[in-house]
């Protein structure tokens, strides 16, 4: 009786990892949609590229 308990407990956790990628997938391509929001700001995108120039020109 042990093996089939142990065998349906088992059962239970199929495809569980594929469920947390899915997940952590979706987050993932959430985040980066936010960021590129917030990169195509005229104000990020002014000072992003003031840190260039000053990196740039540091003498």
């Amino acid at each position: 009786m042990r093996g089939i308990a142990r065998s349906l407990a088992d059962a239970n956790d199929t495809g569980a990892a594929t469920a947390e990628y899915a997940i952590a997938t979706m987050a993932a391509v959430a985040f980066a949609g936010l960021l590129v929001v917030i990169m195509r700001s005229d104000e990020v995108r002014g000072i992003l590229t003031d840190l260039v120039r000053r990196a740039l020109t540091v003498a």
